[in-house]
């Protein structure tokens, strides 16, 4: 059986690897996500691991940015994650770092 069509952020995952996913320590209790997959930012503040680095990558990203990912922890992604849409400035700001074009809204859109 042939796999269905990839979404545009299953295809991409610049943002996983491109900025500091930083959020309230409590949501990564409360979001049920493994302890393994996040650090302490300072006191009130955490990150997904691997992301409070140089040159970020979420250790939760599997795959090649780009060409096909996943999120090992997709339901269960703090804020920040959620927040960013395809085609958003900060979407595009990540792809344009790894030299991928810019999406728009109508890039995303499903028949």
């Amino acid at each position: 059986m042939a796999r269905p069509e990839l979404s545009v952020c299953e295809q991409c995952g610049a943002c996983c690897a491109a900025f500091r996913v930083s959020f309230y320590w409590a949501e990564a209790t409360r979001g049920g996500l493994p302890d393994e997959l996040v650090e302490p930012v300072h006191k009130h503040l955490a990150c997904m691991a691997g992301t409070n680095q140089p040159a970020p990558r979420c250790n939760a990203l599997q795959g090649e940015v780009g060409k096909e990912v996943r999120c090992l922890v997709y339901a269960a992604r703090p804020s920040p994650c959620r927040e960013v849409q395809p085609g958003s400035e900060k979407c595009n700001k990540a792809r344009a770092r790894f030299g991928l074009s810019a999406i728009s809204d109508m890039d995303t859109t499903t028949d």
